[in-house]
């Protein structure tokens, strides 16, 4: 059972629940009923990575399933870790397994998506073996940063950031051990907002404010006051509410109207306002292919380019790749098609029902298949006029064959359109 903090812990430490009932948000998965309640109450732990932006509960879940579980907790921070800490758990959850009173491990991997790959494969075969329980904890998309093979042997987890009504409520939290002075209204409002869901961040700020209150001999912390001491921070950190979101719409927006100066301008904003880079950079990929698409398909991999240069050189050099990106995304040719398409075939798709796969179209790899008439009549394209079968149907039988994607008339899907075209009057031909 977890012991009480030190009256000199960090806040952030003193409030850190002690048991599953004092946790604060993630009812999606700790409510009753709910996976990871339903996890702690097996009395079975399981690998799993718990994924979510910062400070939303992540370390304090792991040690909660150590506590529930009377297993031995093991903490590695991929970021300055490597495979000596990670032979060193092994080695420690050997002891535990195999000592005088024998109790399970679980290791917490924080940051896991700062491993490489080598380091991650480290973990398999003592994931598999069941000497420990593996947790990792990630800010990033465990599909593209956490290898496919761990990933197969831990459940995801995705956490959310804190509500507002959450946060208020670790707020309330501080005030009961008399860690905060008073907050006015307006105070309290921008500090909520100025957490942007992220507890940590809430109980690190308290804990300033807290010292140049004292410091101050003030009886309450006011919005001005709360604004001369943390100005600097307020204005360059300040993601809370709509202000974070309307800075991307407005970068976004800009993009698409092909305004590079206007485009320029809101992504240094987003850098000023203290936004992770690497989160434009993915909105950046995203711009590529919803707002350019086949108009210009170079936006795509210049933006993937943007990001990779980002991950090698860090700030503030490789914020000028994002920069160049920024402008050829605004000055490229924009076409929506493919996203309106991929959208329309989606609903298309959700609301029809599930149409067979013509015989003519099915792999036929063994003899039991091509006496089934598996791939029978099959055209194969390569040896037709043009490399191209005219008046075949690549769609369900009895699906009459719809058109989705309609290219416009800018940039590289000008010529594509001619090709469509071209293809459409020859399947016409042919009927």
């Amino acid at each position: 059972m977890a012991t009480a903090p030190n009256a000199h812990a960090p806040l952030a430490e003193r409030l850190r629940p002690r048991t599953l009932g004092e946790v604060i948000g993630q009812q999606h998965l700790l409510g009753e009923g709910m996976a990871l309640r339903l996890a702690f109450e097996s009395g079975q732990p399981h690998s799993c990575i718990l994924w979510g932006p910062p400070g939303v509960g992540k370390t304090t879940i792991a040690r909660l399933m150590a506590d529930s579980f009377d297993a031995q907790f093991i903490t590695i921070s991929a970021v300055l870790g490597g495979v000596k800490d990670i032979r060193e758990a092994v080695e420690q959850a050997q002891a535990a397994r195999d000592g005088l009173h024998p109790q399970r491990t679980i290791v917490f991997v924080d940051e896991v998506h700062r491993f490489n790959k080598s380091q991650q494969d480290a973990f398999l075969p003592h994931v598999e073996s069941g000497l420990f329980t593996f947790i990792g904890a990630t800010t990033e998309n465990p599909s593209f940063e956490v290898n496919s093979a761990l990933l197969s042997r831990a459940a995801v987890y995705v956490l959310q950031p804190l509500t507002e009504d959450d946060l208020r409520a670790i707020l309330a939290k501080a005030r009961a051990i008399d860690a905060v002075p008073a907050i006015e209204d307006a105070a309290l409002d921008r500090l909520i907002a100025y957490a942007d869901g992220d507890a940590r961040r809430l109980l690190n700020t308290l804990e300033t404010l807290a010292v140049a209150a004292r410091r101050e001999q003030l009886d309450s912390v006011t919005d001005a006051w709360l604004l001369r001491v943390l100005g600097e921070r307020m204005r360059r950190y300040d993601k809370g509410g709509e202000q974070f979101y309307d800075t991307i719409s407005a970068l976004h927006k800009s993009v698409r109207g092909s305004d590079p100066d206007a485009a320029l301008y809101w992504f240094v904003r987003m850098l000023d306002g203290g936004v992770d880079p690497r989160y434009v950079a993915r909105r950046l990929i995203r711009m590529a292919a919803e707002d350019i698409g086949l108009a210009d398909p170079r936006a795509l991999r210049l933006a993937l380019d943007a990001a990779e240069v980002y991950e090698r050189l860090g700030s503030p050099e490789g914020e000028l790749a994002l920069g160049e990106c920024v402008v050829y995304l605004a000055v490229a040719p924009k076409s929506n098609a493919v996203y309106k398409a991929f959208n329309e075939v989606r609903a298309f798709v959700k609301r029809d029902g599930t149409r067979p796969v013509p015989l003519h179209l099915r792999n036929a790899p063994t003899r039991l298949m091509k006496s089934l008439d598996y791939g029978k009549d099959y055209r194969y394209a390569h040896d037709e006029a043009g490399g191209f079968a005219a008046g075949e149907n690549y769609f369900p039988e009895g699906m009459a064959p719809p058109v989705f994607y309609e290219p416009v008339d800018r940039g590289l899907e000008i010529r594509i359109g001619e090709k469509l075209r071209e293809l459409r009057r020859l399947n016409h031909q042919a009927d």
